[in-house]
């Protein structure tokens, strides 16, 4: 099997989504991997990083996205119409090995995952709903990856900000995740909101099942090399390597780049799309950077 990777941060705004969809680019592009990138945002953000409004709007109204595999298990048709397989576009962006699973802009309805496991409880005899509800997001998205786990050498997930119960799966399904953040204060709290829910995720679920997650690294996106800003900046990553050690940050930063923003209206990543900008370069970069950590 390959390596279940997440991208998550407590903090939106970090360039989470840019790092998901270059990373699984360069993996695929640079170092001949096979990558799939699975959206578990709401924002969609990462879809439409690797496929046009209209392409996505013609899947949607086939119901082959993401919310379907979901359905398939809060309230399963004895027949199914799709597989996984039948709803992940191979070979987005034209590159060989690079393969969306598209998310949705409604993915689940969480008082139907409520009514699920409320009478799973009551069916089984357990006196505690917490157990159920821990035992479904450990297994949620391992369940739904299963069949094609063994098809790629990585499976990136795009989490979405914040802690909802995908975000939780991701990471109990995870061998690893990387935390994108800006170099600034509220970028920091959100690290340390991300690291301290990771220690409660693994302490609740450690009765049942161990959860074996590890950092990857910590990748700085958006660094200005302005003389003011520049200083600020490494004060501010001078305090991250102070409290969470050199070993666990990157060492390449991600620029600031208009071509990395500019990229998204070509519906590609900024690897494809720019090569020789220094967003790209970064990006190889950092790529090469995670491969030796690995």
């Amino acid at each position: 099997m390959g390596y279940v990777v997440s991208t998550a941060n407590m903090k939106g705004g970090v360039g989470k989504t840019t790092l998901t969809v270059n990373i699984a680019t360069c993996l695929a592009k640079n170092h001949g991997k096979r990558v799939l990138v699975l959206d578990l945002d709401t924002q969609i953000s990462a879809t439409l990083s690797l496929m046009s409004p209209m392409d996505f709007a013609k899947l949607r109204k086939k119901r082959q996205t993401f919310r379907y595999l979901l359905d398939q298990i809060i309230n399963p048709d004895s027949k199914p119409k799709y597989v996984i397989q039948d709803i992940i576009q191979p070979n987005v962006c034209n590159l060989p090995g690079l393969d969306l699973l598209p998310g949705d802009i409604d993915l689940y309805d969480e008082f139907l995952v409520s009514e699920m496991l409320h009478e799973q409880a009551v069916a089984l005899g357990e006196n505690h709903f917490e157990t159920i509800w821990n035992r479904f997001e450990r297994v949620l998205l391992g369940k739904i990856l299963e069949p094609i786990r063994q098809d790629y050498d990585f499976i990136i997930l795009d989490c979405a900000p914040g802690y909802n119960l995908l975000t939780r799966s991701a990471l109990a399904t995870s061998n690893f995740y990387i935390l994108p953040a800006k170099p600034e204060p509220l970028s920091i709290v959100g690290i340390q909101l991300l690291e301290r829910r990771i220690g409660q995720l693994k302490e609740s679920h450690e009765q049942e099942a161990e959860i074996d997650i590890k950092i990857l690294g910590i990748v700085f996106t958006m660094s200005n090399t302005n003389l003011l800003t520049g200083r600020y900046y490494k004060q501010v990553m001078y305090r991250v390597n102070q409290d969470f050690g050199s070993e666990k940050i990157f060492q390449t930063q991600i620029p600031v780049d208009v071509n990395v923003a500019r990229a998204v209206d070509s519906f590609s990543p900024v690897v494809v799309n720019s090569p020789q900008s220094s967003g790209s370069k970064a990006f190889s970069q950092l790529t090469r950077e995670l491969l030796q950590k690995l």
